[in-house]
Formats: C-alpha cells, structure tokens, sequence
C-alpha cells in the first residue's frame, strides 16, 4: 500500500468530514475541523492518500501560552483520524511525522496534543507538565503532551495553553 501525504484541497471537505465521521464513530470532531475551517483557525490540514482515495486527515490549530508579557503562539494536533478499515497501517505516524516537519520549517516552537500516552512519545511528545505547560481542560498529566520544536522559545514561557474557542463551543 502507497500513502500519499498532501495538503488539503477544497474539494476534500466532503470526504474529511467522512473520514473523522468513521474514525470517531460520531460527528464532533468532524464539525470542528469544519468550524475551525470556516473561522480561519487551521494552521496545517494534510490528508493520507491511497490511490488518490483519501484514508486519513490531520489538523493543527493556533493556541497560545501567556507567560508574564510574553505570548507564543504554538499548534495544537487534532484531531487526528484515520479510516477504520486503514488503521494500524502506519498512516497516522506518516500524518503525524509530515505535520511535524511542515511545522518546525514553518518556525513552529512546540506542538501539543492532548491523546493516547502510549502512542504520541514515539514522536517526541513529553507530558506537557515538563515544560510547565497545563491543559484548561481537566484532563489526566499523561494526556496533555508537548513536542518542543524550539527548546529555547518552549523553555522561556510556562502557563496555561489556550485552544481556540472552536475547541470549547462544536457539539
């Protein structure tokens, strides 16, 4: 099997929306890649190929860390989704690893995710309480996770990291 990662096309929507509809058996995450397409809140949306078929989609977010005067702006992954019947392939790690590298060119300093503990340190993520990054969710250390992009700019502001409001408002 040949996976192919691309950017988004326009003409992809309809069939992302399907891709996270089947791979979180429910509509909220595919509504909120919506939302946050519509309200100019994607940094990175990239879609796994097979056979021009579109089997997996990745989206990275803005979100913001303010430490005393200082704010950073970062990306937040997710959601992630992959087609049932493509998973355990690789093709996230491809989405993931691709995303990653779109990101540190474009002069990203950290990436987080809040997700599997067992799943996301194969790529570098670290709980996010390492770098005196919280969640304003209440969600569990192990699944709040950073990837530091820069270390420099990561290590020079600790705090809360804010989503977008999208994140808080898609049902």
């Amino acid at each position: 099997m040949l996976i192919d990662i691309r950017e988004e096309q326009p003409e992809d929507t309809t069939t992302i929306r399907s891709v996270n509809i089947e791979a979180f058996g429910r509509p909220q995450e595919a509504n909120l890649v919506e939302t946050l397409r519509t309200n100019g809140g994607v940094l990175v949306s990239l879609v796994a190929t097979n056979e021009d078929q579109i089997v997996g989609h990745i989206l990275y977010s803005p979100v913001t860390v303010a430490s005393g005067e200082k704010k950073i702006t970062g990306a937040g992954l997710g959601p992630m989704a992959v087609r049932p019947a493509y998973q355990r392939r690789g093709i996230g790690s491809k989405l993931i690893e691709f995303g990653t590298t779109r990101l540190r060119q474009g002069g990203c300093p950290f990436i987080v995710v809040l997700g599997h503990a067992d799943y996301y340190p194969r790529f570098g993520f670290r709980p996010a309480s390492d770098y005196e990054l919280t969640c304003e969710w209440n969600v569990p250390d192990n699944a709040f996770m950073a990837l530091a992009l820069n270390e420099a700019i990561i290590r020079d502001v600790s705090g809360l990291v804010e989503y977008r409001a999208e994140f808080s408002s898609v049902v």
